[in-house]
């Protein structure tokens, strides 16, 4: 896969995970907000990156039993982010967003039997609006809050979303209530992928 953005606020890494075997497989999609500053923290990284450790933790919480990238791929889970780059400050724009939403939308076509798509931060709410409204000109999650609006059922296409917090970066596991809510969120999304089989 190719970019051809260099957006501004973001060191140009362009990084895309490596080609994935049993792509009809993948059933459940995490979609983070952005590459790490290290990019072998990133999930696929050698050892225990930082993002993998993250996500397990929350995985292990719920009894899954998941320690490597490959554990995930294995088992219908597909780990990524909605910014391809790294940030070099807190936040992103809106322009960098929707540039980075047009290769996410190439990520994603290629998993034709995705059943739910977690939405981990605002970076991926808003990639994800992108590309429903280039779609289906309809936005998937309305403006708000993520508190407020992960209680509600988000559905198109058949693919059901859930927007939630991120579980990667520095800060994660800072604010035990966003954990918490992470946590559920998966559980709710977990539970649908075991019902479809």
């Amino acid at each position: 896969m190719n970019c051809d953005f260099n957006c501004l606020d973001v060191v140009i890494k362009k990084y895309f995970v490596k080609s994935i075997l049993k792509k009809d497989s993948i059933k459940l999609i995490l979609i983070s907000e952005a590459l790490p500053q290290d990019i072998e923290e990133y999930f696929d990284g050698e050892g225990e990156p930082s993002f993998i450790t993250n996500t397990n933790s929350i995985f292990n919480s719920l009894g899954y039993d998941y320690k490597t990238y490959k554990d995930y791929l294995d088992n219908g889970i597909y780990l990524t982010t909605a910014i391809k780059c790294i940030k070099k400050d807190y936040t992103v724009s809106a322009e960098t967003i929707k540039n980075c939403s047009k290769n996410l939308e190439k990520e994603l076509d290629e998993f034709e039997n995705k059943r739910v798509i977690m939405l981990m931060g605002d970076f991926a709410i808003k990639a994800m609006n992108y590309i429903w409204k280039s779609k289906y000109n309809e936005k998937i999650i309305p403006p708000g809050s993520t508190y407020k609006l992960r209680n509600d059922v988000y559905e198109s296409n058949g693919i059901r979303f859930f927007p939630s917090y991120t579980q990667t970066g520095d800060s994660f596991g800072l604010e035990k209530s966003k954990v918490e809510m992470i946590t559920e969120d998966l559980a709710k999304a977990l539970e649908i992928i075991n019902k479809s089989g």
